[in-house]
């Protein structure tokens, strides 16, 4: 390992401020704080990765042309109300947000990224909204990672922060993040937002080449039911602080960094399945062995999307056949009489067909609150991880009402 696990989230790294303030976004908030901001000290560049939901919540569109700016200060969210779906008041409102943060920090409004979370449709109160941000720079400061933590969650159960720290050329360089997100997870961005930065001293377009890489690599492979949201984004800034040497591409000290980058992403992404809405089981799922390694990604999710595949999993059933009858659907080169199937290493199905292995023992790996499934096509070298969870009663309950979540 390159780097060391430390306490601090976003504010971790050199030169950031966080904190949070209640406006009552959602009436059920109950003085719960609603509005997060996060604020760097120095000039940063700014990457990000955007839902590719084609229905995209107006934060999403002011952000995407914003993070183009070449000094992107700060960053201001809100949970209960993901403004989406609001035409054009909707923007307005999420550009308005963007401008009130600028006049409080003395900013300018593309130097601000701005995200929302919560019910689509409904127009955001944005004259509170505004009242309070303007006030939010007296709530800044270098402890207030976990509060803006708190601040975005909507059914979450915890505050999700992750820092790393490394040496880089001599430097020490850290990293930090923030994440939200329980329910309506997906590869491919999903209802999720997640703030990250670093004091490295990196150029944009490189930054944007690691953001990438890491995302790919956590949020990109999780799932917990199947479902894309419209405002999932995730964000990162880097300021310089450190004093380190550029990093370059390709470089031993990039690839430290990214390292570092994609543990902090990944363990955010973690947090996110094991917070999910009503869920009691996490679920690894590996394909090996796919003629391609878009066969490996599609055979992954369908078994991981799989709504009788994770009934089943909750009812501590290891029922292989329902893999089986996702890996035929997925559109994945297969044949039926090549597949073998681990539950935790153990053999659930060789060459197709139930291995001599004793029911009990497969079920005592389904049992656990986490595990690991393993299928082998035995069609090539393509190879994929998903992770994602089972399904439970309470997730039903949680989601038979509220409107729809952002």
């Amino acid at each position: 390992m390159t780097f060391n696990d430390i306490p601090g989230g976003v504010t971790a790294p050199q030169g950031f401020l966080a904190g949070s303030a209640y406006c009552g976004v959602k009436a059920t908030n109950k003085d719960s704080a609603d509005m997060a901001l996060i604020v760097s000290q120095h000039k940063t560049v700014a990457a990000a990765t955007f839902t590719t939901n084609k229905v995209k919540a107006a934060p999403v569109r002011v952000s995407r042309t914003h993070v183009a700016s070449p000094d992107v200060r700060a960053i201001i969210a809100n949970c209960g109300n993901a403004n989406a779906c609001t035409g054009v008041p909707g923007i307005e409102n999420a550009k308005r947000m963007c401008q009130a943060t600028a006049t409080a920090l003395g900013l300018k409004e593309r130097q601000v990224l701005v995200c929302s979370t919560g019910r689509i449709g409904v127009q955001l109160p944005i004259e509170k909204m505004e009242a309070t941000i303007l006030t939010m720079e007296s709530c800044l400061s270098r402890e207030g990672s976990n509060a803006a933590a708190r601040a975005i969650m909507t059914s979450d159960t915890f505050a999700k922060e992750v820092a790393v720290e490394l040496t880089v050329g001599g430097k020490s360089v850290r990293v930090g993040g923030i994440a939200k997100g329980a329910g309506m997870i997906d590869p491919n961005m999903a209802t999720m937002l997640a703030f990250i930065t670093t004091d490295a001293v990196i150029d944009k377009t490189t930054l944007q080449k690691a953001v990438s890489v890491a995302v790919e690599q956590s949020f990109n492979r999780i799932t917990i039911d199947g479902d894309m949201s419209t405002n999932d984004t995730v964000l990162a800034l880097a300021n310089g602080a450190a004093g380190n040497k550029p990093l370059k591409y390709g470089t031993k000290d990039f690839k430290a960094f990214q390292t570092a980058l994609d543990h902090v992403m990944r363990e955010l992404a973690w947090l996110i399945v094991q917070d999910g809405e009503g869920v009691s089981k996490f679920v690894e799922v590996r394909v090996d062995g796919a003629a391609s390694l878009a066969d490996a990604r599609r055979a992954a999710e369908a078994i991981a999307n799989s709504t009788l595949v994770k009934c089943a999993w909750f009812g501590e059933d290891p029922n292989w056949g329902r893999i089986m009858d996702a890996l035929g659907y997925c559109g994945a080169k297969m044949r039926e009489e090549q597949v073998d199937i681990f539950y935790d290493g153990v053999n659930a199905v060789k060459h197709g067909m139930q291995s001599k292995t004793p029911f009990e023992k497969l079920r005592e790996v389904v049992k656990q609150k986490r595990f690991t499934i393993c299928v082998d096509l035995h069609q090539g070298s393509g190879e994929y991880v998903v992770y994602t969870t089972d399904f439970t009663m309470e997730y039903v309950k949680l989601n038979m009402g509220d409107g729809i979540g952002g």
